[in-house]
């Protein structure tokens, strides 16, 4: 499962993918729309500042935009960025691999390659899917909703 502070990311990511294109938006904005504690959504956005997902501003006209475009962002590059590895066992995280504690030998672990097709296919997926792809989702679905 993911953390509650990534959904809250992806969400805030979401929220300034469909703002106004160069046009900041406020912390007290985000967090309303999408019904995120204002201090955990600071939190947040600063770390995604760091990590150069996003850019503030200063001032009366100041607020968050996306540093790169929508579609260049990845839900995996997120959720790793947020909680880490995402892998189901140590043994298979490409990024902070560390040999299983109980383990007899990772080729023969019946374990490890039942898991290794859920990582394999979970990473396609998130590496996969932009926020500009999230951020397309609400409209897409009131069409379809219309349409049926």
């Amino acid at each position: 499962m993911i953390t509650q502070k990534a959904k809250y990311a992806l969400r805030a990511l979401s929220a300034l993918a469909q703002g106004e294109a160069g046009e900041p938006m406020m912390i007290s904005d985000i967090a309303a729309q999408q019904k995120i504690p204002k201090k955990f959504l600071e939190q947040i956005l600063l770390d995604l500042k760091h990590q150069g997902i996003v850019i503030s501003r200063r001032g009366k006209q100041g607020g968050y935009l996306l540093r790169k475009p929508a579609n260049e962002i990845t839900f995996g590059e997120i959720l790793r960025i947020i909680d880490g590895p995402i892998a189901p066992l140590p043994c298979l995280s490409i990024t902070a691999y560390r040999r299983c504690d109980d383990c007899d030998g990772e080729q023969t672990c019946e374990i490890r390659h039942v898991f290794a097709k859920v990582a394999d296919a979970t990473r396609k997926v998130l590496f996969s899917t932009t926020i500009a792809d999230a951020a397309a989702l609400p409209d897409n679905a009131e069409v379809a909703r219309l349409l049926a």
